[in-house]
């Protein structure tokens, strides 16, 4: 067995690719049951083509550990707990699982129960992450979410009651509607619920989706820049008032063991290979990605042939971008090494104007002010270009 031990750690993602109905706001790769019909594809189906995949993944990558496992989606909760456990299986009988090794999977509250969390936390399942996006009944009709407002919070309390040691509950923000009070219901609500981790993404309206149909048709307004930047003051205050510490731009946790590993590993330019329709993978400076159709997936792995739909092979200066774009938006922040000449005085100007925190700076890494965290993408872009920010 080869010696892993000085290279990055390596996660498995699994994509779920089924959801009982479409979110306005989504544009992920998921499908409902009317979208699929007809085409052959099945959860069955689609967890034999995920074996498949890993056993093409081991001849490819070797006996190499896992040392977390994040399963998305999509809805993985539909599948129920018994054949999560058994794509868990499959990768542990495929890879095997380093001691300690995160377990993640996402989950919708209104697809889970007390039975559902303790069939995860028996098949080895550490972590589980579910979709409240709001406490505000009217919110969650804007962004079409099914469940109701209060599910969210129990499904938390049921994953910890059932033994599951870390639990994370999502927030959109800036949702048209929402007013400050929705979004303070919504804190509360996430706090009540005891939880170890929280993400909370400013409303995003993706091309394509239901929701810019409705923004384009004039039924609802876009969301305002101005009112989710006060947003997202409003829930850094609250969190950090509560003992969380943000380690990454949209994500707070309670403790450095509550951080999601996997995430970090994509922020930190780990390595990981995406199971599943339309998943991304990245080994060693190679990214690519799967064909995104169920059906068309589980044809190409039954004929012996890979689901890989195209691949890049990144630069040095490609790598070091990407590097800069994510490493920027840790708490840990950015060596400053990965700058040239131009991008460091850029650094010095950012720290100026309140964007980067002069004292890391002088320790030699550029860590965002939540000014800053406000304003990364305009960060990355001067510190890359070398401009005045």
């Amino acid at each position: 067995m080869a010696d892993w031990s000085s290279v990055p750690p390596f996660g498995i993602y699994v994509h779920v690719p089924f959801c009982a109905a479409r979110c306005g706001y989504c544009d992920f790769n998921t499908y409902t049951a009317s979208e699929l019909a007809g085409s052959g594809a099945s959860p069955d189906g689609w967890l034999a083509a995920v074996r498949q995949e890993l056993d093409l993944a081991v001849r490819t990558v070797g006996q190499r550990p896992v040392d977390t496992v994040f399963v998305g989606g999509g809805t993985p909760s539909l599948l129920g707990a018994a054949r999560l456990g058994e794509v868990l299986g499959a990768v542990r009988d495929a890879f095997g699982l380093v001691p300690g090794a995160e377990v993640t999977t996402e989950s919708n509250p209104e697809s889970t129960s007390p039975e559902f969390f303790a069939g995860l936390a028996e098949a080895g399942f550490t972590r589980v992450s579910l979709g409240m996006q709001s406490a505000a009944p009217h919110v969650l009709r804007v962004l079409e979410r099914r469940h109701t407002p209060g599910r969210a919070v129990a499904a938390a309390e049921e994953a910890r009651a059932a033994g599951i040691g870390h639990v994370n509950l999502d927030l959109i923000y800036a949702t048209p509607g929402e007013t400050d009070d929705d979004l303070r219901a919504s804190l509360d609500a996430v706090l009540d619920a005891g939880v170890d981790h929280v993400s909370a993404y400013s409303l995003i309206v993706e091309d394509g989706t239901a929701l810019a149909r409705r923004v384009a048709r004039g039924e609802l307004p876009t969301p305002d820049d101005d009112v989710a930047a006060a947003r997202y003051e409003m829930i850094d205050d609250r969190l950090t008032a509560a003992g969380f510490d943000w380690y990454e731009v949209s994500n707070w946790a309670a403790s450095p063991e509550a951080t999601c590993r996997h995430n970090i590993g994509y922020w930190q330019d780990g390595d990981w290979w995406g199971l599943g329709p339309g998943a991304h993978s990245h080994l060693a400076g190679v990214r690519w990605w799967n064909v995104k159709h169920p059906a068309r997936y589980a044809t190409l792995l039954a004929d012996g042939k890979t689901p890989e739909a195209g691949r890049e092979f990144l630069t040095d200066a490609e790598q070091r971008t990407e590097r800069v774009m994510l490493q920027l938006r840790l708490a840990t922040g950015l060596r400053l090494a990965l700058l040239d000449d131009a991008g460091l005085a850029a650094a010095s100007r950012a720290a100026e104007d309140g964007l980067l925190d002069p004292a890391a700076l002088a320790a030699g890494r550029a860590v965002l002010t939540r000014r800053g965290r406000l304003l990364a993408d305009r960060v990355v872009h001067q510190l890359l270009a070398g401009a005045s920010v």
